[in-house]
């Protein structure tokens, strides 16, 4: 994971988030599970910025198991504070599809952790991985609506 916050996709969309008491641990930080969900939740957000629910994604006939998973974590996130994750597409290959995830403070100043996660485009009624159709990358393609919740 080599991606810095220079380099962040141009096509993004921001999910505002407030952390909540069952997040955090007992020093009351947001639980660095967490930060996955968050990172997932986001994930859904940029879907519907572009038009698309990932139920739609379903019934197009692929879903999208996770492959790999990471997070490099900058600066602690407490309860009750709001923050803000900027997600996007990162690459796309073959038969797979990365997303690039940045977390921020309320301002939107204090970068609090970047991450990505890859996931193969799988479709279940064939019981293998696809290659990545047009239609998905089209979709993902537009951001409607870059400050989507």
């Amino acid at each position: 994971f080599k991606r810095t916050v220079m380099d962040f996709p141009e096509q993004s969309a921001w999910m505002r988030h407030r952390v909540s008491y069952g997040e955090t641990d007992a020093m009351g930080v947001l639980y660095y599970a967490e930060y996955l969900h968050i990172f997932e939740r986001a994930r859904s957000t940029y879907s519907r910025a572009c038009g698309c629910s990932y139920d739609e994604i379903e019934k197009g006939g692929i879903i999208l198991p996770v492959r790999e998973a990471q997070c490099r974590y900058r600066s602690p996130a407490h309860y009750d504070e709001l923050i803000w994750v900027q997600v996007g597409i990162g690459e796309w290959r073959r038969a797979s599809v990365r997303f690039v995830y940045r977390m921020y403070d309320e301002k939107r100043s204090v970068l609090l952790a970047e991450g990505m996660t890859e996931h193969a485009l799988y479709s279940p009624e064939a019981g293998r991985p696809l290659g990545v159709p047009g239609w998905l990358k089209d979709v993902f393609s537009r951001v409607k609506y870059p400050d989507a919740d």
